[in-house]
């Protein structure tokens, strides 16, 4: 904040921020004005929101530009709370109120009777502070237990006391939260969960603008933006919401999650802790992040897991990160420098997807763990399909037929686990498509030919134990020499017809 700022009323009226600026210029008018500056100005006005360029955030544009107070209603983990947040960005760098004011009035439109009363004996003298704009932004948690005082205010009788003020004196208030955003940006976070009795008492301020206190005609034109988040299931007339609240609401902005894998991927590697300090250098290939971030497309669909409830991008997030840690954990009790991320650490990271998902009755029977291994493993054999359809594994897979088998050590180094991966025919050769090239390290050759043989196991083309060993799958064995057995007859039948 700049430190030539006046601190006086007499000096802030010969500044450029005089009455003829701010005198009546309200919270909404501030946000408009420098949200249509920033539009001319072009760049992004959310940074670090990916996948709602062309839906959500357009939307909010459009609240804004209406001076509305808008809702955004979304499954969790989707943004919500951060894109809120972020309209702080939108109020000016600083501006002035009343010094000791507990609504930080406007000097040229006082609100509370102190600041009036303060005005009014010490005029040009009267004391001015700033505000700088994250001071601006109040947020609030609906729970039930939120009562009118915390949100509104309440009459104060120890104050009454101690000052000699009658008890309806505007003087004994003790202001809630929504007073003390006056002049900036209040924010609810779901909404729904507030009790009815609360949402009523939203009304006045989101229609006319004010508010009553414990029934005392005390009236406070409060200037505030009002923002709230929801969950959709909950924000309906079978749910808690109020109608007469929603149909107070300007706007309803719909948020959702991110429309393709690469979206998701860039959130993910945006927001997921995986620059560490440097004792271990980890490396996460790019085929492991598609794994991570299949797992969240591949739950958001299966059956198993409740819809309403949705799948928070937080889950693909955590498991990254978790992944990390445990290649992390695995180099430094091998003591490597450098080590890779497989696809055995996003396995290792299932602790992080099992209290993310909510699961229906089905999955429920089935358990978190086993739909938490099925996720991956779906995951695994979409990502194996998109770099090696079409590709022929006969010659690996036939090395399993022949008796081969090979038990992955999870804390091996990655040199003597590449000599192990080695020994399978035509399997290093195919770690190319993937991007692992001739000049790749030990840890990422390895990840790799980890990650096809996951790929071979996931397409049920071998087999593997929860010890991590690969051998040959007995069932596609068995199913394919009964369907040589079947076939055997007709084609001695066809060699006689033609003879």
């Amino acid at each position: 904040m700049r430190p030539d700022l006046p601190h006086t009323l007499g000096a802030l009226r010969g500044s450029e921020y005089s009455e003829a600026k701010l005198g009546l210029r309200t919270v909404k008018d501030e946000l408009r004005q420098n949200l249509m500056a920033k539009l001319k100005a072009g760049g992004e006005l959310f940074p670090g929101i990916v996948g709602y360029e062309d839906s959500v955030v357009p939307q909010m544009v459009n609240a804004v530009l209406s001076r509305h107070n808008f809702i955004l209603l979304g499954l969790r983990g989707q943004a919500k709370t951060k894109l809120i947040r972020m309209l702080t960005a939108l109020l000016d760098e600083a501006v002035p109120y009343v010094a000791g004011s507990e609504t930080r009035d406007n000097p040229y439109r006082p609100l509370s009777r102190q600041a009036k009363l303060t005005i009014a004996e010490m005029g040009d003298d009267t004391p001015i502070d700033w505000l700088a704009r994250e001071q601006r932004y109040v947020e609030k948690l609906a729970t039930p237990d939120v009562t009118i005082a915390d949100m509104i205010g309440d009459i104060d009788p120890i104050k009454a006391a101690r000052q000699g003020h009658n008890i309806s004196d505007e003087l004994t208030m003790h202001y809630g939260l929504l007073p003390r955003a006056n002049r900036g940006i209040f924010a609810i976070n779901e909404l729904p969960d507030l009790a009815g009795k609360i949402q009523v008492g939203l009304f006045n301020i989101m229609q006319e603008g004010d508010v009553q206190i414990k029934g005392y005609p005390v009236r406070l034109a409060l200037d505030v933006m009002l923002v709230f988040t929801a969950n959709p299931e909950d924000y309906t007339a079978r749910g808690k919401i109020i109608t007469p609240l929603k149909d107070r609401i300007g706007s309803e902005i719909r948020t959702h999650y991110p429309a393709s894998v690469e979206q998701g991927m860039a959130i993910t590697q945006q927001e997921a802790w995986t620059r560490r300090e440097k004792t271990v250098e980890v490396t996460v290939p790019q085929f492991v992040r598609e794994v991570v971030e299949s797992i969240a497309f591949l739950a958001r669909e299966d059956k198993k897991i409740d819809k309403r409830s949705g799948v928070s991008q937080r889950l693909p997030i955590s498991v990254l990160e978790n992944a990390v840690s445990n290649a992390e954990r695995r180099a430094l009790k091998a003591g490597e420098k450098e080590t890779s991320a497989r696809v055995v650490d996003v396995f290792a990271a299932m602790p992080s997807m099992t209290g993310k998902i909510e699961l229906e009755y089905e999955g429920e029977l089935k358990g978190g763990e086993s739909v938490a291994r099925e996720l991956i493993r779906g995951a695994v054999g979409r990502v194996f399909t998109n770099y090696y359809d079409g590709v022929d594994f006969k010659q690996i897979v036939q090395w399993f037929d022949l008796g081969g088998s090979l038990q992955l050590d999870e804390a091996a180094p990655a040199k003597s686990l590449i000599k192990e991966l080695a020994s399978i025919q035509g399997l290093m050769e195919k770690t190319g498509a993937v991007g692992i090239g001739p000049g790749a390290t030990s840890a990422e050759r390895a990840a790799a030919a980890e990650f096809i043989l996951e790929g071979l196991y996931a397409h049920r083309r071998i087999s593997r134990t929860e010890d991590r060993v690969f051998a040959a799958d007995t069932k596609r064995r068995e199913a394919s020499a009964i369907r040589e057995q079947g076939e055997e007859p007709r084609r001695r039948s066809a060699k006689r017809d033609y003879q």
